[in-house]
């Protein structure tokens, strides 16, 4: 299994959703990770965020009105990385997608 990004999101009213995204992978490729770190869109408040809780597979919680694509950085043990990128998928609770 490769590392990926995978997401939550829940729509919070008024063209706005609060969503998580954290890394999966087979429990040594996790503990393999020293920490993440997530590239947001350049409009987000500090768009660069770092997390480096395995336990909750680096998950990272926010908010935003659109999509766009995360990039993110798993920073080894080792000091190697691995690129990542997910785009974030917001959908209304009538089941259409909004766009950036």
């Amino acid at each position: 299994m490769s590392l990926s990004i995978e997401q939550d999101a829940r729509y919070a009213g008024k063209d706005r959703w609060t969503w998580s995204v954290w890394v999966e992978g087979n429990p040594s490729q996790l503990d393999d990770i020293d920490r993440v770190v997530y590239i947001l869109h350049p409009t987000f408040h500090n768009p660069v965020r770092e997390v480096e809780d395995r336990n909750s597979k680096f998950r990272l919680d926010t908010s935003s009105w659109g999509t766009f694509t995360i990039r993110a950085k798993a920073i080894h043990r080792d000091g190697s990385e691995t690129s990542l990128r997910h785009d974030l998928k917001l959908v209304y609770p009538d089941g259409t997608p909004t766009f950036a």
